[in-house]
């Protein structure tokens, strides 16, 4: 997606799937600068696309760049970075930077990512232990089916399936307290969490300040929320689509969805600061459209679209927005048997 500095779409482009992304990255450049151009763009990805062989020659191509990095590089420059003093880019989050010869790192603490992190560690750890209670107190267990599903729990756990040390039976073995026993990884645990809320970033855009940096890599999660909107604000079920006429029809609704919050998000932040863009949805969802059937004495129906009187805190959002609702349709009236409203 190609976008302005304030996070204003300008187009999209839709590559095929079942590719790598790193193998995809390079040719990507390509087209986009020689269909947009190259003059003061910078490209913001996640950590799973570039290659170091990449960024090595996006620098030689004169190309910016932020990415996110993986959080165990964060050990190769934890040393330099601890040196660093903090600066503050938000309420709830701080950045330090770490110069190096091309480019920069970005360490970046949220305090409300620190909380959401340690919420979801907790929960699925607590799933974690239960299900490993749960298996260790079953009876009459083979070996063979301990396996299967302390696989099953480790896909569920992630990451935290490590914070545990396991000791498993010997093939032939039976399943007991003595063959099959687990313990906390507290050293390993003290580290991750640790870790919570912390980004790495890495960047070499010219005369940028971590700051900046950090306002522009929410772009990139700004986007991906725009595509969990879509099935959480509307109610849909996750579809796995297999048409690839589906598949477009699914990214062009979810660029809407982004379009939407994205010009929410900026009529806000100079006529209602502190309101979010789901904050302003939530409140408008309240308005509904309805449409009401009259029949009449002739056997012709009459049929009004109205949407609903907005309630006093709607009506003073709206005119803090500079919105207005449209005027009412007028009624529509339909003779008998006809069904097309």
């Amino acid at each position: 997606m190609v976008l302005t500095p304030e996070g204003f779409p300008v187009a999209y482009e839709v590559y095929p799937g079942n590719t790598r992304d790193t193998a995809t990255l390079e040719a990507f450049l390509d087209r986009i600068e020689k269909q947009y151009g190259k003059l003061r763009r910078t490209w913001l990805m996640d950590r799973g696309i570039p290659t170091e062989e990449t960024l090595e020659k996006m620098r030689s191509r004169g190309i910016e760049y932020l990415v996110g990095t993986p959080k165990g590089r964060l050990t190769h420059v934890e040393k330099p970075l601890l040196e660093q003093p903090w600066t503050q880019a938000r309420e709830s989050v701080r950045v330090k930077i770490l110069q190096q010869e091309s480019e920069f790192y970005v360490y970046v603490e949220s305090h409300d990512r620190v909380a959401k992190e340690r919420s979801m560690r907790r929960r699925r750890f607590k799933r974690l232990w239960t299900g490993l209670h749960e298996l260790r107190n079953r009876k009459n267990i083979t070996r063979d089916d301990l396996l299967m599903h302390i696989g099953a729990l480790k896909k569920e756990a992630g990451r935290d399936f490590g914070l545990v040390c396991i000791s498993l039976p010997k093939p032939h073995e039976p399943v007991n307290e003595n063959t099959f026993c687990f313990r906390l990884d507290r050293e390993r645990l003290l580290r991750a969490m640790s870790r919570e809320g912390l980004y790495l970033l890495r960047s070499n855009m010219k005369a940028a300040s971590p700051e900046i940096a950090w306002e522009f890599y929410l772009l990139l999660t700004r986007v991906e929320q725009a595509f969990k909107d879509l099935k959480g604000s509307l109610s849909i079920r996750p579809i796995w689509h297999q048409l690839e006429e589906r598949i477009e029809a699914h990214i062009f609704v979810s660029f809407l969805a982004y379009c939407l919050h994205t010009t929410l998000r900026n009529l806000a932040r100079g006529r209602a600061a502190g309101l979010t863009s789901e904050a302003i949805l939530k409140k408008l969802s309240n308005i509904q459209m309805i449409d009401i059937h009259l029949p009449t004495t002739d056997g012709r129906h009459v049929v009004m679209s109205r949407y609903t009187q907005p309630e006093k805190d709607v009506s003073l959002l709206l005119a803090q927005l500079g919105l207005s609702l449209p005027d009412q349709p007028p009624p529509k009236v339909y003779a008998t048997g006809q069904t097309g409203l």
